[in-house]
C-alpha cells in the first residue's frame, strides 16, 4: 500500500509522461509535492521501486520505467499495463546493488529526418539521414513515426535537451499543451508546446528565457506530436 506522497508522485510522473513524453525533472517533482529538498524525492522514488511500481534501468543513466499503476490510478494487474521507457533526470539517484541490465526484446527502425529547433525556428530538413532504433515499449510500430535531433535549449524544463533525439508520431492535429513539431509558413520547423487561442496558434517554450510566439492559424501546420525521447551519454 502506498502512502499519500508516494501515490502523489507516481500520479505526477504518469501524467507528465502522458502529456510530454518525458518524465518531470527532480525540481519539478519537488515543487509539485511541496518538498524542501530533492532527497525527499529520492526516498519516494526508492520506495516506489521497492514496491514494484517503477524501475530504474541498470546501465542506462537517468532512465525510468513505469512498471504498473495502482487501481486508484486506473491500473490493473501487472501484465495489463504496458510500460514505456523514457529518459529522465535520475542520474544522481542510488541504484539497487543487485540491479541487472534490462534487455530490449525488440526495437523498431525509425527514420531520422534531420534536426529540429528547440529555440529559434530553423529550416525544416525533409530527407532521411539514417535510421534510429526505438524500443518497442516506447512505440507500437515504426509506421507513422519519425525521429528528429534537437538543437537548442528552449524545451529544457520539459526534459528535452540539446542533442536529444525525439520520437514523433505523425499527426496534423494537437490538443492544447501537446509538444508538437510545428511548421511555420511552410519553411521553418520548431518543437514547442501547442496552444490554440481563438484564431491564432501559440507556440510556447519550456524555458523562461524564450517568449511565446503567436501566429495566425493559417501560418502553422502541425507535423507530429512528441511520443518519446532518446538520449545518448
Amino acid at each position: 500500500m502506498l502512502t499519500k506522497k508516494q501515490l502523489d508522485l507516481l500520479e505526477f510522473i504518469q501524467k507528465r509522461v502522458q502529456r510530454d513524453g518525458v518524465p518531470p525533472s527532480f525540481d519539478e517533482m519537488k515543487e509539485a509535492l511541496d518538498l524542501r529538498s530533492k532527497s525527499g524525492i529520492h526516498r519516494l522514488i526508492t520506495a516506489l521501486e521497492e514496491r514494484g511500481f517503477i524501475r530504474r534501468l541498470a546501465h542506462r543513466a537517468r532512465a525510468l520505467e513505469i512498471v504498473r499503476l495502482p487501481e486508484s490510478l486506473g491500473g490493473e494487474a501487472r501484465h495489463s499495463f504496458s510500460p514505456r521507457v523514457i529518459d529522465g533526470d535520475l542520474s544522481d539517484a542510488p541504484r539497487p546493488a543487485n540491479a541487472q541490465p534490462v534487455e530490449v526484446a525488440h526495437a523498431f527502425e525509425v527514420p531520422l529526418m534531420g534536426r529540429i529547433a528547440a529555440g529559434v525556428p530553423i529550416e525544416a530538413i525533409a530527407h532521411v539521414q539514417h535510421n534510429v532504433s526505438v524500443p518497442s515499449n516506447m512505440i507500437r510500430g515504426a509506421a507513422n513515426h519519425y525521429a528528429l535531433e534537437v538543437r537548442g535549449d528552449s524545451m529544457i524544463e520539459a526534459g528535452i535537451n540539446d542533442g536529444d533525439v525525439v520520437i514523433i508520431r505523425e499527426t496534423s492535429v494537437a490538443d492544447n499543451g501537446d509538444i508538437v513539431v510545428a511548421l511555420i509558413e511552410d519553411q521553418e520547423a520548431t518543437l514547442k508546446r501547442f496552444y490554440r487561442r481563438g484564431n491564432a496558434i501559440a507556440l510556447e517554450a519550456a524555458n523562461p528565457a524564450y517568449e511565446t510566439r503567436l501566429f495566425p492559424e493559417d501560418q502553422v501546420r502541425v507535423q507530429g506530436r512528441l511520443v518519446g525521447l532518446i538520449r545518448s551519454y
